[in-house]
């Protein structure tokens, strides 16, 4: 028994070691094959990660360069590590950070330079106990600042690093007698680093935060149109015919009720992209004082719409389906509406991509008006008296939340038209009418009834005599407006 058993785990240590390679050359296959989609999805993570590296090798240079490094000393490392902090994706985030590090550190710098001369006022033995204090009260009341929304979402990081630094040079300066010098290498090593980061992410294949935010928006409304455009017939359809090959759980309706999903948790990414967007320079189609907010006034109405879809969503999936008699009756207004509701967002998602004034929207959203009234007619109108409560309720549903997408609709229409007069968006050139006379539709007519030869006159039988009158004609002076000649000249 221990002899077979020993042949056995042998066997299965054996067949373990032969199968290595294949598994490490699998995961090694696996691995290069998600590295390489990775740079497919967004060929921009590549070219940032040459920037960076590029950055780093520049600022080396204050290592490598034996002038440099007699000039700036160990302080050198500073630089390098700026550039591994700061330089973010976005020209936005690396802005942000950078000149948070920078005003952060000589705002600190001179503080703490201010508190070790402050304290040595007070002889060696009172020195450590108020530069203690004066660390305590300005880390405290730093911390404090961290917490009110608006330091939060701007300036959050320069808070840390005025704490950081502050605290470096006011307990350093206890020990280190020239520190008036380290600190101005320091602050040089950090302002080159930083300023290296700025001047790549901005000429070097620039990745706009603003102009991210511009896209997503616009794409998320996209997103809702496609699903609500096809809402309709799939919903309807795939109710009547179980067995026509479309529904809406998987199949070919799959990515048309999921799309929606990820804007559901888009808020964090647009705010982040904002706030990044506030510290670019103008650039391209956008100003210097761009509405940013607007953008997230437009995302969060875009999320109440998506967050409506995904209650019709959990109606589709109810077990409990409604008849078909009350489905017939709602069917029409509520794929009027639905269609209507996606023509309207994707003229306003094309508006924003072209940054073209969206007054042309307005027909859509008083169609989207008309098919609600419609819609609230016909819950109205259907009958209920005699059916299932519970059979009903997932229909109804459906019906109603299509009436609140609709009034979310006309509420991102009147976003994106203020986005519009704010961004000074190009106005739409309006067809115009050639300048020829307009046709004048008057007429003069007789109404007599027909009779045969004998003079009797048959029921429905009429003959409208209708004389055209020129505009140009001076038979229009002898009739009034209305075409019935005047008084005078019968």
């Amino acid at each position: 028994m221990d002899i077979g058993s020993t042949a056995q785990e042998k066997a299965g240590l054996f067949a373990g070691v032969k199968a290595l390679p294949g598994e490490l050359k699998a995961k090694i296959t696996s691995f290069a094959k998600s590295f390489t989609k990775l740079g497919q999805d967004d060929p921009r993570r590549v070219t940032h990660s040459f920037k960076v590296g590029f950055a780093l090798s520049l600022v080396s240079l204050l290592y490598y360069a034996r002038p440099l490094y007699d000039g700036f000393g160990v302080a050198g490392m500073w630089a390098v590590l700026t550039v591994v902090v700061v330089f973010e994706f976005t020209v936005g985030g690396t802005l942000s950070k950078c000149l948070n590090r920078g005003f952060a550190t000589f705002l600190a710098g001179g503080l703490g330079l201010g508190a070790d001369y402050f304290a040595s006022l007070f002889g060696k033995k009172g020195e450590p106990i108020v530069l203690g204090i004066l660390v305590f009260l300005l880390a405290a009341a730093a911390t404090f600042t961290r917490f009110f929304p608006r330091m939060k979402a701007r300036y959050d990081y320069g808070v840390m690093i005025f704490i950081l630094t502050f605290s470096m040079v006011a307990v350093s300066g206890y020990r280190v007698d020239e520190l008036v010098v380290l600190a101005h290498q320091r602050l040089s090593t950090i302002i080159l680093g930083g300023a290296t980061c700025m001047l790549i992410s901005i000429f070097i294949c620039p990745v706009w935060a603003g102009e991210e935010l511009h896209k997503a928006v616009a794409s998320n409304l996209e997103k809702l149109a496609i699903y609500l455009e096809g809402f309709g017939g799939v919903y309807f359809l795939s109710c009547r015919d179980e067995g026509s090959g479309v529904d809406s759980k998987d199949g070919s309706g799959k990515s048309l009720f999921q799309g929606y999903k990820s804007i559901l948790n888009s808020k964090n990414s647009e705010e982040s992209l904002a706030n990044f967007a506030r510290w670019e320079p103008g650039h391209g189609r956008f100003r210097l004082r761009h509405p940013w907010k607007q953008y997230l006034k437009i995302g969060a109405l875009a999320r109440q719409c998506a967050y409506h879809i995904e209650v019709i969503n959990a109606c589709i999936g109810s077990d409990i389906q409604a008849s078909e008699e009350f489905k017939s009756k709602i069917e029409g207004p509520c794929s009027r509406m639905s269609a209507e509701c996606g023509r309207a967002l994707k003229a306003l998602a094309t508006s924003i991509k072209t940054m073209k004034d969206p007054s042309s929207v307005k027909s859509n959203v008083e169609n989207t008006k008309a098919a609600m009234k419609d819609l609230t007619f016909a819950l109205q109108a259907a009958s209920i008296e005699n059916a299932d409560f519970l059979a009903i309720v997932p229909a109804a549903t459906v019906g109603s939340v299509l009436v609140e997408i609709a009034k979310c609709v006309e509420k991102i229409s009147e976003a994106v038209l203020e986005l519009s007069e704010r961004a000074h968006f190009s106005k739409t050139v309006e067809p115009t009418v050639s300048p020829e006379k307009p046709q004048q539709l008057l007429h003069r007519g007789i109404i007599r009834p027909v009779s045969d030869a004998t003079g009797d006159v048959h029921d429905g039988n009429v003959v409208i005599t209708v004389h055209e009158i020129s505009t140009d004609s001076p038979e229009n002076e002898k009739v009034d407006q209305h075409g019935v000649p005047k008084p005078d000249q019968v």
